[in-house]
């Protein structure tokens, strides 16, 4: 005997017509009382507004999936085991975890964000805001790829045909794990020295660094390169291990004040008085200098020019690099005009040859010396030891000196 095959039952497409409405009106009511409350809390916490503009469409998806899922449920019951019902429901979770996923993550990176806009960097002393702020970009960075990561997990998990070779693929983690490990060194060692360089210190974004002999400024701080933004607006791209095994020079690390030194070669007559006068001139008509330091010393004095250094401080690099320009052209400008003694010079003197005379060799008998050359000389030498050393007398050389006598 063969078993007969139920029919299925008939849709009541009336019914659910109807059931299909109410539920997206329920959704839509949640929607509107939701915002309204939001909206209403965010007169006291002004930073709701952003949450709302954030979260505003996976949390109408999420809420209208939700409401549908009744009447895909009514569906299924009474359309038996077809293929486009199956397949509707499968779309209707999959839709339903990915905007519950993206809900979770936008809330995550609202709160993220939320704690960066205590910190401004718009002020003169913003160490601790920039580095609030790479290690909040970093952590962004994270939540976003442990979102899509944990999202597309569930979605996978929610079949059952993936839930049950799981066990397998549990099982061959550690082959896996070393196998991907060995392939992916490079990659995870970038991951790994981007993850230490947001929580280290060693650079923050802004800092003023110099790299590969070249001067900038961080302006971006990813999982697995840096970018440095040269003086002329050159991009430097570096890979985060570089900053974790190669020295280079972070001029803002405590703060972003900075000494800076002129040196100029100018002549033995230049007035260095004056010079120290005309340094407080310069310094007094410019908004550069931050008032800390002002130093002018000479530091070399060799090869017939004297090396005049003058120290000057400023607030950040930039705008040291623009008061030592200053200076410069300032100090140049007044040793050209008002100080000719002081402008470098190259001397050559003429000497006139001498008359040939008759070359006497000296007589080294009629030098004295500290060992040589006088009774006391004589002494001295006897005092120290330098005299001849006497040979060792042998049995031969006694003969011989009795045959001789």
């Amino acid at each position: 005997m063969t078993a007969e095959v139920a029919p299925a039952m008939e849709i009541d497409w009336d019914r659910l017509s109807v059931g299909v409405v109410t539920a997206l009106l329920g959704a839509l009511a949640v929607i509107v009382v939701v915002r309204v409350v939001v909206l209403l809390a965010a007169r006291r916490w002004p930073s709701l507004r952003r949450l709302v503009h954030a979260a505003r469409v996976p949390f109408r998806v999420l809420v209208v999936l939700l409401a549908l899922n009744p009447a895909l449920a009514v569906l299924r019951r009474h359309g038996g085991d077809s293929a486009w019902m199956g397949g509707a429901a499968v779309v209707a979770r999959v839709l339903t975890i990915v905007a519950v996923g993206w809900f979770l993550t936008t809330c995550a990176l609202f709160v993220e964000d939320a704690g960066l806009r205590r910190y401004r960097t718009d002020t003169a002393d913003n160490r601790v805001a920039r580095r609030m702020r790479t290690q909040t970009l970093i952590i962004r960075r994270l939540t976003v790829s442990a979102g899509v990561v944990l999202t597309l997990g569930a979605v996978l998990f929610s079949f059952s045909q993936v839930r049950v070779v799981g066990a397998s693929l549990l099982a061959s983690a550690g082959v896996i794990g070393v196998v991907a490990g060995i392939a992916a060194q490079s990659l995870l060692a970038n991951l790994f020295a981007g993850i230490q360089l947001a929580f280290n210190d060693a650079i923050r974004l802004d800092d003023a660094v110099i790299v590969e002999a070249e001067w900038g400024w961080v302006e971006e701080i990813t999982l697995s390169y840096v970018v440095v933004r040269l003086w002329d607006d050159r991009r430097l791209v570096l890979p985060s291990t570089y900053f974790t095994t190669t020295p280079f020079q972070n001029w803002t690390r405590q703060h972003s004040e900075l000494l800076g030194s002129v040196e100029l070669d100018l002549d033995w007559h230049v007035d260095t008085a004056e010079m120290r006068r005309q340094l407080d001139l310069a310094l007094e008509r410019t908004d550069l200098w931050d008032g800390r330091v002002k130093v002018l010393q000479v530091t070399d004095a060799v090869g017939g020019w004297v090396r005049v250094r003058l120290l000057v401080t400023a607030k950040d690099a930039p705008t040291l690099f623009d008061l030592r320009c200053h200076v410069r052209e300032h100090m140049v400008a007044w040793v050209r005009d008002h100080d000719g003694a002081g402008m470098p010079r190259q001397r050559v003197e003429l000497v006139d040859r001498p008359t040939p005379s008759a070359f006497e060799p000296v007589d080294d008998r009629s030098e004295r010396g500290l060992f040589h050359g006088d009774p006391a000389a004589d002494e001295r030498a006897r005092r120290m030891g330098t005299g001849a050393i006497p040979l060792p007398r042998t049995d031969s050389g006694e003969a011989d000196d009795e045959a001789d006598a």
